[in-house]
């Protein structure tokens, strides 16, 4: 089995008016998401929703230059409409079954990325 990183994007503009309705709608629909990914014989690691954009710091390196400090900033780097929301570490048989999973996520996009293997010496992906 093979570790996949799914990172959801969406509009977050749903939290404007957001309903505690809506909210258990979106909170059931994942629900059936952990289901399927279950009844297909894969497994969710790990999974968390994130909070909006608007709460983020972005901390900026200069790899060619290590002692220069970080610059860190409000927010995100770059501007866009949609936003990571969330993530999910899923555990599939391979590409194939992952993206069978992800057609199944209830988010607007999905990055589908498998998890490199650090344990061993080729870090070669």
């Amino acid at each position: 089995m093979a570790e996949y990183l799914f990172l959801l994007f969406d509009d977050e503009s749903w939290f404007d008016d957001l309903t505690p309705e809506s909210w258990e709608t979106a909170m059931k629909l994942h629900g059936e998401f952990s289901r399927a990914v279950e009844a297909a014989g894969a497994r969710i690691l790990d999974g968390r929703a994130l909070q909006r954009t608007t709460t983020a710091t972005t901390l900026r390196k200069d790899w060619e230059h290590p002692s220069t400090p970080p610059v860190v900033s409000d927010g995100p780097f770059i501007e866009t409409k949609e936003a990571l929301g969330g993530y999910y570490l899923i555990e599939a048989r391979d590409l194939d079954q992952a993206l069978e999973l992800g057609a199944l996520c209830p988010t607007g996009n999905l990055e589908i990325r498998p998890v490199l293997d650090t344990s061993g010496s080729d870090t070669s992906g």
